[in-house]
């Protein structure tokens, strides 16, 4: 994989790379968008909180393809309110500590989702070969 990064353009203002590239024959894993939903049914309170679980949820989807945080070309994430997005940002930065290669990343602020406690959704796209 590689970050695609033009020195054209104003460079990402976080941690995320504009685009990647995936080389032909790498196998891809795609993730439903996560909630923070516990095994036992049960949210926790606030969005870093909530944004931790969901990237814990992505990363046990990657480990069970044989993939980590580092194989993650692009996440796509969703917030209730733009007052979440330092919780989750510090929740993505912790998530992707050590990876070198950066995934490509949208964040979207949404009316809501199925349940009014849901804070956060996180998807992601992963390649490895």
């Amino acid at each position: 994989m590689k970050m695609l990064q033009p020195p054209t353009i104003a460079p990402p203002f976080a941690a995320y790379a504009h685009g990647v590239e995936v080389p032909a024959g790498a196998r891809l894993v795609v993730t439903s968008g996560q909630l923070a939903l516990r095994p036992d049914g049960s949210v926790p309170e606030g969005a870093r909180a909530q944004a931790d679980l969901c990237f814990a949820n992505c990363a046990a989807i990657l480990a069970q393809a044989g993939m980590t945080p580092a194989d993650v070309i692009r996440i796509n994430a969703f917030v209730t309110d733009r007052a979440h997005m330092p919780a989750y940002m510090a929740a993505r930065d912790a998530w992707l500590a050590g990876v070198t290669r950066l995934p490509a990343s949208t964040l979207v602020i949404v009316t809501g989702f199925t349940r009014a406690e849901f804070l956060v959704e996180v998807e992601v796209t992963a390649a490895a070969r």
